[in-house]
This record gives C-alpha cells, sequence and structure tokens, in this order.
C-alpha cells in the first residue's frame, strides 16, 4: 500500500537554524478563516505570497489564500484542487483569465510541510517570467493548463485590489474552506520574489527549510507568524495590516510546525465511514464496519509519549483498541486483533501483545466524560506504560509488548481501532481538540499534553525524533 505515506519524519523537519513556534490549524467543518480587507489598492504588476501548509484531508477543492469580494468576478486565489494538484488562478470582472497555473504534480503527504511561493512581475519581457510558483523551493515547470499575463499588464484579478478581501482559509464564494495547518504568512506587495527569500536548502540534508525573511513589504504587506495566541491575527510586519478572526479561537494555535513537524493521523489510511477533523487528531465513526486509524510518523527506536482522549459512550465496553502497529500491509477496513505486529489497550483496560494477554487497569469512563489514556512506549526495551487520567497502571510496572515489537523490522506507528459511534481524540503534542488544562510538555520542551511525559519520554515530533529515533 505505497500511497499509504508512512515516513519516519515526514519532509521539511531540517533541525538547526530559523525556528518557528506557532501554526494555525483550520477545519472546514467550524468554517475558519482569517480576511482582511484592504483600504487601498497595491501595485498590480508586482506582488508576492508564501506561506507553509500541512494537509489533513484529501480529495476535495481547499483554498489556501484569495482575494476577492463575495460572488464578484474579479478573484485571485490559489488551492488545493479535488484532484490533489495546486492551481494558482486570477481572473478579472469580465471573466478574463489573468494568471492561470495548474500543477500536473499532486500533493498528498500528509505527513510533511509544504512551502508554496508565487511571485508575479508582469513587466518581465518573457511570459513564463511573469509568474512564478515554487513548492519546497523549486519552481514549477510542468502544468495541465498555463496562461501568463501580458506583458506590462495591471492584474485587476483579487490580489492587492483596493477594498477587497485577502482571505486565509476559504474561497468565500464557494465556501471551499482548507483542512490542515498553516504558518509563516507572508504577501509582498510592489516586489516579485523568489523560494529563496523565505527559505534554503539543508546543508546537510538537502531538505528545504524556513529562513527569516528580511526584505520589505509595501503597503498592502502583511506578516502572520500566529505566535500571539491572543491575537492570531496580528500583522507582524509594521504595516498593521490585522486579520480579523472567523470561528478562530486561541485553542487553534498550534505547536506543529515546518520546524517541528508532529505526528498526526493519516487520512489516506481509513475507511470510508471514518471522519478525520481538527488538524487530523480527531475522528467518528458513522457504521459498524471494522475501522482502523494510523499515524504518519514510523518510529523503530527511542521512548515515546501521547495521550488519547477516549469516548465510549454507548460501545460495548471493549472497544477502542489503541496502541502501536507494524503492519503496513493490511487494509484499514479489517481487524487487527491478536495481529502479530501490533499491541492495544482496550476500552476496558485489557493490554494484549500480538494477541496474547499482558494485564489490565482502569477502563474508559462512559459518556458523557472522558478518559485521557497516557502511552509512553520504550521501543528499545519493548516495554510499556499506560496512564488513565494521570494515573500509572499496572502499579508503575511495564506491560510487555516483546512480541509485536520484536516482529516489526519496519517499525511501528500509533494506531486505533474503532467502533459503531466512537469517537477518540488524539494529542500527539502538536495540537488537540482538547485544549490541555496543564500544558505540559517533555523534557526537551516539546508538546503541550494535559499530563507531563514520564521521565525519558519524549513528544512525537522531528525535533525529538533527530535526537532519539
Amino acid at each position: 500500500m505505497a500511497d499509504i505515506n508512512l515516513g519516519v519524519g515526514g519532509a521539511n523537519s531540517a533541525v538547526g537554524g530559523y525556528d518557528i513556534e506557532n501554526s494555525l490549524k483550520f477545519e472546514s467543518n467550524n468554517s475558519e478563516k482569517l480576511y482582511h480587507t484592504l483600504s487601498i489598492q497595491g501595485d498590480l504588476q508586482q506582488m508576492s505570497f508564501s506561506c507553509w501548509v500541512k494537509r489533513t484531508e484529501l480529495g476535495s477543492e481547499q483554498a489556501i489564500f484569495t482575494g476577492r469580494i463575495g460572488a464578484s468576478g474579479e478573484f485571485g486565489r490559489i488551492i488545493f484542487s479535488p484532484s490533489d494538484t495546486i492551481q494558482f488562478w486570477m481572473r478579472n470582472s469580465g471573466s478574463t483569465t489573468l494568471v492561470q497555473l495548474y500543477t500536473n504534480r499532486v500533493f498528498r503527504d500528509t505527513s510533511a510541510w509544504y512551502h508554496i511561493v508565487f511571485g508575479i512581475d508582469t513587466t518581465q519581457s518573457t511570459a513564463a517570467d511573469r509568474v512564478n510558483l515554487y513548492i519546497n523551493g523549486v519552481k514549477e515547470t510542468s502544468f495541465s493548463s498555463e496562461t501568463y499575463p501580458t506583458l506590462n499588464a495591471n492584474l485587476n484579478g483579487g490580489f492587492n485590489r483596493g477594498t477587497f478581501n485577502h482571505v486565509l482559509g476559504v474561497e468565500e464564494a464557494n465556501n471551499t474552506y482548507f483542512n490542515g495547518y498553516i504558518a509563516e504568512a507572508h504577501f509582498v506587495d510592489g516586489q516579485q520574489l523568489a523560494a529563496s527569500d523565505f527559505g534554503e536548502f539543508d546543508e546537510d540534508t538537502g531538505i528545504w527549510k524556513p529562513k527569516a525573511y528580511t526584505g520589505s513589504y509595501g503597503t498592502n504587506g502583511f506578516y502572520l507568524d500566529f505566535e500571539n495566541s491572543a491575537s492570531l491575527g496580528a500583522d507582524g510586519s509594521g504595516n498593521s495590516n490585522n486579520f480579523t478572526l472567523s470561528n478562530i479561537t486561541s485553542a487553534d494555535q498550534a505547536t506543529d510546525t515546518p520546524t517541528n513537524n508532529f505526528c498526526t493521523l493519516n487520512p489516506l489510511y481509513k475507511c470510508a465511514d471514518t471522519t478525520m477533523t481538527d488538524g487530523a487528531t480527531n475522528c467518528d465513526r458513522t457504521n459498524n464496519a471494522n475501522n482502523t486509524v494510523r499515524g504518519t510518523f514510523v518510529v523503530t527506536k527511542g521512548k515515546w509519549y501521547w495521550e488519547v482522549a477516549v469516548y465510549r459512550g454507548t460501545v460495548n465496553a471493549n472497544y477502542p483498541f489503541m496502541g502501536m502497529t507494524g503492519n503496513f500491509t493490511t487494509d484499514a477496513c479489517s481487524w487487527l486483533y491478536g495481529d502479530s505486529k501490533s499491541f492495544y489497550v482496550s476500552g476496558s483496560g485489557n493490554v494484549e501483545d500480538a494477541g496474547t494477554f499482558r494485564g489490565s487497569g482502569t477502563a474508559a469512563a462512559q459518556d458523557p466524560n472522558y478518559s485521557i489514556y497516557g502511552f509512553a512506549v520504550d521501543i528499545d526495551n519493548e516495554e510499556l506504560y499506560w496512564y488513565t487520567n494521570g494515573t500509572v497502571n499496572n502499579s508503575g510496572n511495564a506491560y510487555s509488548i516483546s512480541t509485536s515489537v520484536g516482529n516489526s523490522d519496519e517499525g511501528m506507528t500509533p494506531f486505533l481501532f474503532m467502533f459503531t459511534g466512537a469517537n477518540q481524540s488524539f494529542n500527539f503534542g502538536g495540537y488537540s481538540v482538547i485544549t490541555p488544562s496543564s500544558a505540559a510538555s517533555d523534557a526537551n520542551g516539546y508538546g503541550n499534553f494535559e499530563y507531563a511525559p514520564p521521565t525519558g519520554y519524549y513528544a512525537l515530533c522531528t525535533k525529538n525524533l533527530a535526537e532519539f529515533g
């Protein structure tokens, strides 16, 4: 199943240098967006936009950045298409296409961050130089549709237009909301910039990574870093082009960023009746067929911690099953009970390793309450410590997971087997739909958990993987 796309740490996660502290989570079900109405018209011949995005839902049209007023015929937009390509399009009020670049490449890696940049300069003599589109530092040159503006054209197509809205997270006329995380959003009025103004290739790994932008922004330019949870729309460019929040609160701030990428759930590995939401940390069931969800990171060593909020409701007391698996071939709609490469804790509190009973502990509470299960997994010593609402089970003694770990030559990833009507929320430390009351991190200062990870156990993020994984 090559398209499952499980990776050790995802792309764009080189350690060292410029550091991004926060991103913003967007969820279409909540109609989340930010917008700023331009007070004056900017340069319609030269402009640039840069941002980093991490996708959590695929296969639908999702807008990253748009410029438009309502259903006006004039618009600018950069979106993910239903086929998961990137489309950049600008059109004027006469419905004439000014710019149209539709990539042939698809972008379905939900374990990674993508850096997207467009730079416009209609005064360039060569048509193909008038609009540049870069993904992860590389200029796109292969397009299914390719239209460039005429020489010296004024692009009255949405971006930088007076009284128009600049919007992150949706195209308002179509309600095509983005699902995922956005970080480091820059708009520059009056310059055509390249990806190299915002990022660079790591000299050791060759991974494309962010760097600080040190240039000017022009009159309508802005910079959103999402670092102030009390003012997530604050413009850091010095222009005071602050954005208005719509259905976004401080709880939507995340620590999952291009410089410290966290594990999430993998939308490429689920049954059709399972819905993943809230930055691919929350999952729901609608029928009683078998269903498994898995994480985006695979580990082969180290000590790792994460939490799962279990809402069991009227579900059979045995469910859900949650733990780790090294089985990367079984279909998501199949049963992993007793699988030779899986260990799990059940909703009733039992622990099984490759089908062998290892002990029991405190079961999950019934709705409307929920239990937070903490998993401290030691891959090196093949042991599991697990916690119910912060209290360690088995009198603080480890459960053996030696059989499943020993059988999993390719490493292991978090998994959860769901049942009818179940709802579970994962917290790998980068974002959780349940805001932790204590905001506890690991010893390296990474993650945002309800309960502090045990000594020596770390959040599943790329900075920790670089050190321990």
